[in-house]
């Protein structure tokens, strides 16, 4: 074998999909209407797959503060925080972050998925240990890659699990990260917190939670499920991104520990990557202050959550265990049948994700929906429409 012959089997699977007149891995957005409705692939289309959650995107208010930094601090910064890309803005929106969690420490990286390589590649050493949700996100399970650290995985929500596991580590548990996100990227369900949160004080370990999902989603200020919970003070890290709620490129994480602002001299992810442009740090820095004083726009997202999951319920879609703007219809273990399903979809004006094995948590496909408060309760029902219409046609509808 040479250097590129393991790529075979995947472009011989790129071949298949092609051959079936689809490819849902290069899906072109040729034209951004709203932040509901698209030009994909030459339909017009509903947006129903984009984790805009409060519709941020076309926003006013956001678009304005981006312009105004292109035209007065330019494109980008051209060197990471360490170098020349350590901007004034860059510094106001970590301590806008820290306050809306009213913790003491943010730092801001270019991307939430570098947030997560970020602490986890750096906060755990040699001698320590990582305990991570199994259905987490793939920059989690990136980050434990780059870590010196062992790694164990413990049970999808499974607190008993977890407990077990740590009581195993006896004095290294103190030593120990347990890694769980907020709202879970593929099904929409919660982590129990609460339980976790009282789990890891018990043996004394440290909590890093991803709220990427949940960011603007729960809470009464949106500040995820720490706050639903009550337990941002008993939260050791806080991880988010920018490109969900906040409608932009970019992550965060706040602490009460003064080791996350020393992380910074330490942590690769941060050193070495050029810092977020201008444009992104102004939008990101008026999306969060719409996020915290966003209620209405919360009330809408979960109106729209609750229409969209109870009308798929309805139709017989088999789908996530709990009400969540992430909103999966569960398929089978068929690519084929997946993809003709998702293609109709597409044909028909909806536009979803098409996620398949192996970065579905049970090895089924499934057709990964999210509301935004911008939909419109007549989008919600068009889409309801045309999900009968398609699962009709392939024999799936109750």
């Amino acid at each position: 074998m040479n250097l590129l012959d393991k790529f075979r089997p995947l472009q011989e699977t790129r071949n298949q999909l092609k051959a079936l007149g689809a490819d849902p891995f290069n899906v072109v957005v040729e034209k951004i209407l709203s932040p509901t409705e698209a030009i994909v692939n030459g339909h017009r289309v509903i947006l129903a797959g984009t984790n805009n959650y409060l519709g941020l995107t076309f926003h006013p208010e956001c678009i304005e503060a981006a312009v105004r930094a292109l035209r007065e601090e330019g494109c980008g910064t051209t060197g990471s925080r360490m170098a020349n890309g350590n901007y004034a803005d860059h510094q106001a929106l970590e301590r806008e972050f820290a306050e809306f969690y009213g913790l003491p420490y943010g730092v801001v990286f270019s991307a939430g998925y570098l947030a997560n390589l970020a602490l986890l590649s750096t906060l755990p050493g040699a001698d320590d240990v990582i305990l991570i949700d199994a259905d987490c996100h793939a920059s989690i399970y990136d980050g434990c890659k780059m870590s010196a650290a062992e790694v164990i995985r413990f049970r999808h929500n499974d607190v008993a699990d977890l407990d077990k596991r740590l009581r195993r580590l006896k004095d290294r548990a103190r030593r120990a990260l347990v890694v769980v996100e907020g709202i879970y990227s593929m099904f929409g369900d919660r982590a129990p917190l609460r339980e976790i949160v009282e789990v890891k004080d018990r043996y004394g370990a440290f909590l890093m939670v991803d709220e990427a999902h949940s960011l603007g989603v729960l809470g009464e200020q949106g500040r995820g499920l720490v706050e639903a919970e009550g337990v941002i003070e008993r939260t050791d890290f806080i991880v988010g991104t920018f490109s969900k709620s906040l409608g932009a490129i970019g992550g965060y994480c706040v602490s009460p520990h003064q080791a996350l602002d020393t992380l910074r001299y330490a942590a690769r992810p941060y050193i070495f990557t050029a810092s977020s442009s201008p444009a992104q740090i102004a939008s990101t820095r008026v999306a969060l202050h719409l996020l915290r004083d966003g209620r209405e726009l919360r009330r809408r997202l979960w109106d729209n959550a609750e229409r969209f999951y109870d009308g798929l319920k309805a139709l017989g879609c088999t789908l996530g265990p709990q009400l969540s703007p992430v909103v999966p219809v569960i398929l089978s273990e068929d690519r084929g049948d997946s993809l003709a399903l998702w293609k109709a979809l597409l044909e028909r004006g909806v536009y979803v994700n098409l996620v398949m094995p192996p970065a579905t948590p049970d090895h089924r496909c499934l057709l990964r929906c999210s509301m935004s408060a911008a939909h419109t309760p007549a989008q919600i029902d068009r889409l309801l429409d045309t999900f009968a219409q398609v699962f009709a046609a392939h024999g799936l509808t109750a």
